[in-house]
């Protein structure tokens, strides 16, 4: 099992699931806190990366399209602090990332997972019910309805019709958009027999967001109104499907190459001896690496 354990949380992979904990750390966003634990299935992963820096590194899992309702929804918006699938790495455990991204690639070599995007969510969404105040209102989900009620900041025009409840049957979509510059952001639900064009601030059936530290919670409760709906992709042929981001190629590092992999012996000896790698990773790595050969 590869695992690694910081400040900004816990990620660890037994060859079919990565498990990714949230860490108690400061720089730790609210929707991670909010999300906790999340098990995604190998089958949902498109690829690893781990990108080195000057005072930390950065530990990346990227997911194939279509499978997690949260990405969907949020489209790369979200920021390094709120963004789940990323993981700072401080520097004396690059060696134990650097194996973690090994062993996700050789698993989605192996298992031939495809990086192509899915017709289908693989992961369920964010746990119910789920609510969360933000901007000019608070929003709450139960599986079956949304409901919107209003604060002392909404505009008069908005709050006056009172708090509005929607089936999630009646959603044709949701829309989560970040607050950027001196533009405001929303979630806003939008229904198949009610059209609006009117901005967040005067449409009932959207919350406006101002920059503040909840608004990403939005995203949450949009994210479990998303993975009820019917996915967008299905019944789509693949070649229908949007294009995936090249997929980092397992294949690039030489595995069925002997001394490529009597190097990568080498060097996770030389880690062991410099305390970076515990007995039990470096067992666990090594064991990782005489299979291969």
């Amino acid at each position: 099992m590869a695992e690694i354990i910081q400040k900004d949380g816990t990620w660890t992979f037994d060859g079919d699931t990565v498990r990714i904990v949230p860490g108690s750390d400061k720089g730790v966003g609210m929707l991670r806190q909010t999300l906790g634990e999340l098990a995604v299935p190998l089958e949902a992963v498109a690829g690893a990366s781990y990108e080195p820096g000057r005072k930390s590194g950065r530990l990346r899992l990227r997911l194939r399209s279509g499978a997690d309702p949260l990405l969907q929804l949020t489209g790369g918006r979200l920021k390094d602090g709120s963004d789940p699938y990323q993981l700072s790495v401080e520097n004396d455990r690059t060696g134990v990332a650097e194996y973690f991204v090994d062993a996700v690639r050789n698993a989605l070599l192996i298992e031939q997972i495809s990086a192509e995007p899915v017709d289908r969510y693989l992961l369920p969404g964010p746990a119910l019910p789920v609510s969360a105040t933000a901007g000019d209102g608070t929003v709450e989900f139960d599986g079956e309805q949304i409901r919107l009620s209003w604060n002392w900041k909404t505009e008069d025009a908005k709050a006056s019709g009172g708090p509005r409840t929607i089936s999630v049957g009646d959603v044709e979509s949701v829309d989560w958009l970040p607050p950027t510059g001196l533009e405001n952001g929303h979630l806003r639900f939008t229904m198949a027999r009610i059209r609006s064009s009117a901005p967040a601030k005067y449409d009932p059936h959207a919350v406006e967001l101002w920059g503040f530290r909840k608004d990403p919670l939005m995203a949450v409760v949009g994210a479990a109104v998303v993975a009820r709906l019917p996915h967008p992709y299905a019944g789509e042929a693949p070649a229908a499907l949007p294009a995936a981001a090249p997929a980092a190629n397992p294949a690039a590092n030489p595995a069925d190459d002997p001394d490529a992999l009597l190097r990568r012996l080498r060097e996770l000896g030389e880690l062991h001896r410099a305390g970076i790698l515990t007995d039990d990773e470096f067992s666990a790595a090594k064991q990782a690496v005489l299979k291969r050969l």
